[in-house]
């Protein structure tokens, strides 16, 4: 087996973790290779290994599994490299919320023999492409949402958003997010959005601080094609695509549809999304106490 990991922040609780990691593929004989960022990082660190490799974008192609340590982000991140190769991700979560990295960290290895044993599936994950101007390169999509937000100024914009080409609503607003049924538990919950199930082949279109509070947020069909013209007191505003931004110039058109690819996340044993929003939103927990 040939194992990719990807992180990003470290410290104590990591380089014990990643220890465990690489002491267990030793003596699997598992060829590791890492990410550029993370083998600059671990360079700097106490872990002792070092028989491994840096992938670049010819040996990820060749990996079996991509191990993403850290947090959402951090598995976002390795979502963005894999791109349309669709190598299976296992996210194990050194960070706080963890959604998408399910694996807690206490329970690394026996994740890891689960994985070795064949004993798990895939949980396929919707993506969005955004179609403008070659904005963002080849990463145009995302996992959990595209977003706009007015920049450098606080008026409002006005996002007017069409539904295969019939007019849906101009949003007064500060913004607006458009969010897989993965990100329904991100941005989008925060600004008032719906949970939406994985496998529920819908978009979440839901505005940022709206100026009528009654353009609330709305679900369509995964298959629609979503167009938005951006207007506002100043010439530029922001987009982003999960964690990747840019700055773009109000006279261009945006177009999100669906991804052709997927995103491929291992699922092990045991890890149901109804027990994960129970635990993460804390359902039938009594605070008081």
């Amino acid at each position: 087996m040939r194992i990719g990991i990807h992180g990003k922040q470290f410290n104590t609780d990591t380089a014990i973790i990643l220890q465990q990691l690489f002491d267990f593929f030793l003596k699997k004989g598992t060829a590791i290779y890492l990410s550029e960022e993370y083998a600059k990082i671990l360079v700097q660190s106490s872990v002792e290994f070092t028989d491994f490799q840096v992938y670049d974008l010819e040996s990820l192609s060749t990996l079996d599994v991509v191990v993403s340590l850290g947090g959402d982000g951090t598995l976002l991140e390795a979502v963005a490299e894999i791109g349309n190769l669709e190598i299976p991700v296992l996210g194990i979560n050194t960070g706080r919320l963890g959604f998408l990295a399910t694996t807690a960290k206490e329970s690394v290895i026996e994740a890891i023999e689960q994985l070795y044993k064949g004993n798990y599936t895939y949980d396929e994950r919707t993506l969005l492409k955004l179609d403008a101007e070659n904005l963002f390169g080849e990463k145009n999509f995302a996992l959990n949402d595209f977003t706009i937000l007015k920049k450098d100024t606080s008026s409002m914009i006005v996002v007017h958003t069409y539904i295969n080409g019939d007019f849906l609503n101009s949003y007064w607003a500060d913004g607006l997010i458009i969010s897989t049924p993965t990100g329904s538990t991100g941005y989008s919950l925060s600004c008032g959005g719906p949970l939406v199930l994985p496998q529920s082949n819908n978009f979440v279109i839901t505005p940022i601080s709206p100026h009528n509070l009654t353009a609330r947020p709305m679900v369509v069909p995964d298959d629609s094609q979503i167009t938005l013209k951006v207007e506002g007191r100043t010439d530029t505003f922001l987009v982003s695509l999960d964690a990747r931004f840019e700055i773009v110039e109000s006279s261009i058109e945006l177009k999100v549809v669906k991804e052709k690819f997927k995103a491929k996340l291992i699922k092990l044993p045991n890890n149901q999304i109804f027990e994960t929003l129970r635990q993460k939103l804390h359902w039938g927990i009594d605070i008081r106490n």
